[in-house]
């Protein structure tokens, strides 16, 4: 089944400010490494990529509605350790 993917006007004005790649984005939407259970049902995927020869994890909140995901914000951060879930069984 193909997802379908939105994004909120509140993400897509924070990708300007922010200097992130819609493109990254979506891809972090559609093949995160993991996803993390945040509270009121969302959640959050996340990916690790070398942007100007540093590593940043760009993390996404969403929320999934049937064959729908919504994109309601983002942000990258150097600090993936702090985010980053070395036993994804912990989950």
């Amino acid at each position: 089944m193909l997802v379908k993917i939105k994004l909120l006007k509140h993400l897509k004005e924070q990708t300007k400010e922010r200097n992130i790649d819609i493109k990254l984005i979506k891809e972090t939407l559609s093949n995160p490494k993991q996803i993390v259970p945040e509270i009121n049902g969302l959640k959050i995927a996340q990916k690790i990529y070398p942007i100007d020869n540093k590593q940043y994890l760009i993390r996404v909140i969403f929320r999934e509605k049937k064959d729908l995901i919504i994109g309601i914000t983002i942000y990258k951060t150097s600090k993936i350790k702090k985010y980053w879930i070395k036993d994804e069984n912990k989950i």
